[in-house]
């Protein structure tokens, strides 16, 4: 899975703003901290449809970045940001859990109106961009 460095800003009366030097103007916000990873990578996501991929610069490459070194200074800091590319098709896949595990899984999807494979693929799109789903 592909990364880009983030680079975070926060003033005192705002929300946070990230963008990434190797993705020109692309840029995301959050009022929480907790929204902001999840926020900057379907950004990432939105920007980068049907788009060439741009390289994505190591993380001692982009430190290294005038630009990147005056926001740093400034009280800026990096964060990598997981870029998920949504193809639109399904993909059928077969795992292997606990029997128990999987009726609740089915028990908590039916409850929410959802299929288990939606339910399943939410709750992974959003460990990977590491916000954590809700208790239900």
């Amino acid at each position: 899975m592909r990364h880009y460095i983030g680079v975070v800003h926060k003033d005192a009366d705002s929300a946070f703003g990230i963008h990434f030097p190797d993705v020109p103007g692309c840029f995301s916000a959050a009022d929480e901290m907790d929204d902001l990873l999840s926020n900057a990578s379907e950004a990432l996501s939105l920007h980068l449809e049907g788009e060439p991929l741009p390289e994505a610069r190591p993380l001692d490459v982009i430190r290294e970045d005038e630009e990147v070194k005056e926001d740093l200074a400034a009280g800026a800091f990096l964060l990598a940001v997981p870029l998920i590319s949504l193809t639109g098709r399904t993909t059928k896949a077969n795992i292997t859990m606990d029997a128990g595990l999987l009726a609740a899984i089915d028990q908590i999807a039916k409850a929410r109106g959802l299929t288990r494979s939606a339910f399943i693929a939410d709750l992974a799109r959003r460990e990977i961009e590491g916000k954590r789903a809700s208790a239900a």
